[in-house]
């Protein structure tokens, strides 16, 4: 069953990429090269055909990346890149689960905290690590690091 879903999502960018083709979409088009060249990296560091989760975390970075350049870009007032990586972070976001929101993350961390009952910030690495385990790809891990952060001081 597991090995549907991984062909899957690996035939669905292959699928939309030879779509773009025909539809000669250059944008889509390069967009999903990144991503696809990104995931043959990816499978070749890891050695093996990339699981699902795998997968959704090479996506997740590529969009980090671009609101990271995002921000960089805005800051020079550079708005016609901006939208463009606006454009890309749409094409790719398609290829990611939807995220949990801010209330249902502070939902899961409120367990977290009643299971570990943190005494400090020395306390965070455990807290990130049960809520990476719980959360796994369904949340902006940012998001949490800073809630966490927040309720511990």
């Amino acid at each position: 069953m597991d090995g549907d879903i991984i062909m899957s999502m690996m035939e669905n960018v292959a699928k939309d990429l030879t779509s773009a083709m025909k539809e000669q979409d250059k944008f889509t088009l390069s967009v999903l090269r990144m991503l696809k060249s990104a995931l043959q990296l990816e499978k070749i560091s890891k050695k093996h055909d990339l699981t699902d989760d795998e997968v959704i975390a090479v996506v997740k970075r590529q969009v980090k990346t671009r609101k990271d350049s995002m921000s960089e870009y805005e800051q020079y007032n550079k708005m016609e890149e901006v939208e463009n990586l606006k454009k890309e972070i749409e094409v790719l976001s398609k290829y990611l689960p939807p995220e949990l929101s801010k209330e249902e993350i502070e939902k899961v961390l409120d367990d977290i905290f009643a299971d570990i009952k943190p005494e400090s910030i020395k306390d965070m690495g455990k807290i990130m690590k049960e809520a990476t385990a719980k959360l796994g790809n369904a949340a902006d891990m940012s998001l949490v690091s800073s809630l966490v952060k927040e309720k511990l001081s």
